[in-house]
């Protein structure tokens, strides 16, 4: 049974968007967050275009896209969400594909999938397109495997340096020896939650994720410290060290490149040059799988193009989502 209301003000996360916009979905017996701007009504339904669907990438969360959605709302409905684990929404504890004896949430591409496609059929009248980053990626590919399941299609996936997913154990045999040989006492050690819980406690700290943004943004530009702050706060709330958990547990899961093989939906890829975790030449060999329309490399741009450089992102994510209507 689900429920939807709007929320109180978020003390959360830094609150960027308007107040109107933000809302609570009760989803699973779960609090979802969620960002929707300008409401459908009959009358400006035909003016304007399908709704778009942002997805964000590990450790992001709504805020992420916050030089994006004024940009897209100019033209269109746009909604925003938390997938469960992150931002404003709830943090279950994690429970393993290994646990069945445990109590908790399985973290996976498929159970972010299916909250994205649930918000869909709550939320949102007429046609969507999708929009992901990274692991974001992956999840709007799979919603759209989903969808199209239900007779119910996206119009359009878009994909902004999706997740390659490179340490799947369905792509271990391109891994060198000694981490193929090395794989099984891995994962037994990052299943141990004093390891995960130590090691998250590490990461979330402000000085290293300026780092690590650094890395993923290698202009620096637009890391500042309101982009510190919106990653951190949700870091710090209770159990988001068990987000961590399932995610770096994810050793055989989704990849991007069987869905593309299976959808129909049209797929467009933007990646940047400079990515330091998603390789362009990988992505480039996507595009033999007949439902990918087109890719764009961006030039001196990271992993968060989006973020980093929306000057160059939002007039070719506007021209994208125009060519997914017609």
């Amino acid at each position: 049974m689900m429920a939807s209301h709007s929320t109180k003000p978020q003390d959360m996360v830094e609150q960027i968007y308007p107040q109107s916009w933000l809302q609570i979905w009760q989803w699973n017996g779960m609090d979802v967050s969620l960002i929707q701007t300008n409401p459908q009504s009959s009358e400006t339904d035909e003016k304007r275009g399908s709704t778009v669907v942002l997805i964000h990438g590990f450790g992001a969360n709504k805020e992420h896209w916050r030089h994006n959605v004024q940009s897209l709302a100019n033209e269109r409905q746009v909604v925003g969400i938390d997938l469960i684990g992150f931002g404003s929404s709830e943090k279950p504890r994690s429970r393993l594909k290994t646990e069945s004896h445990d109590n908790g949430w399985v973290y996976s591409i498929d159970n972010w999938s299916q909250q994205v496609v649930d918000l869909i059929q709550a939320k949102i009248k007429g046609s969507v397109q999708l929009i992901g980053n990274s692991i974001g990626g992956v999840v709007a590919l799979n919603a759209a495997r989903i969808l199209e399941e239900k007779g119910e299609a996206a119009r359009q996936v878009i994909l902004i340096d999706c997740a390659q997913r490179a340490l799947d154990d369905k792509r271990l045999s391109e891994q060198p020896l000694l981490r193929r040989l090395g794989r099984p006492a891995l994962k037994a050690l990052v299943q141990q939650r004093w390891l995960t819980k130590t090691l998250f406690q590490t990461i979330a700290r402000p000085g290293l994720i300026r780092k690590v943004l650094e890395q993923a943004y290698p202009s620096k530009n637009n890391v500042d410290t309101q982009l510190i702050h919106l990653l951190l706060q949700p870091a710090l709330q209770a159990n988001a060290d068990e987000a961590f958990r399932g995610f770096i547990n994810l050793f055989e899961d989704r990849l991007a490149t069987d869905l593309l093989e299976q959808l129909k939906t049209p797929v467009a890829m933007l990646c940047g040059d400079l990515d330091p975790w998603e390789p362009v030449e990988e992505a480039m060999r996507w595009t033999k799988y007949s439902s990918v329309k087109s890719i764009q490399v961006l030039n001196s741009v990271g992993h968060c193009p989006h973020d980093e450089a929306p000057e160059m992102v939002n007039p070719l994510l506007l021209d994208l989502l125009r060519e997914g209507d017609l």
